[in-house]
């Protein structure tokens, strides 16, 4: 009979803006939420034992990486060389019509959970992927509790 003053995603536009807004200030990410722009893109999940970080990173070289965990957060950073000639057999700068791969600089930042382990990290780079776990504390996993 009477109509709702909110609409009924109200939810899910609060949620809309909230990314938007992110995206618009860059706002640091967390274990939670991300920035939808940077490089390398970044998957996180986890399991009970540990927290997984997927970084996408094709083409880089992985003696340029560096991992670090301090106080609870997460930076991976490098540097990934241009595929593009710096200069050409004639002196002159190559001509770029479209360049879409990212080049230079880059660092990630990534705020963990208060219940991993920092001393435990691992890292390997596999096909242009770097997987990262961090273990939890033993304190923080389930565990099973035996009825007598």
């Amino acid at each position: 009979m009477y109509g709702s003053l909110f609409s009924r995603d109200l939810f899910a536009e609060l949620d809309r803006l909230q990314r938007e807004m992110q995206q618009a200030f860059d706002l640091s990410p967390t274990i939670r939420g991300f920035g939808r722009s940077g490089f390398p893109a970044l998957n996180v999940g986890g399991t009970p034992q540990t927290v997984e970080v997927y970084a996408f990173a094709p083409g880089l070289d992985p003696a340029t990486l560096e991992i670090n965990v301090d106080r609870g957060v997460l930076t991976i950073s490098g540097e990934r060389k241009s595929p593009l000639p710096e200069e050409g057999t004639n002196g002159k700068q190559p001509v770029v019509h479209i360049n879409e791969r990212f080049a230079g600089q880059f660092t990630r930042v990534l705020t963990l959970p208060d219940e991993v382990d920092p001393d435990g990290v691992k890292a390997q780079y596999r096909d242009g992927i770097v997987q990262i776990t961090v273990p939890r504390h033993a304190s923080a996993q389930p565990r099973r509790i035996t009825v007598s």
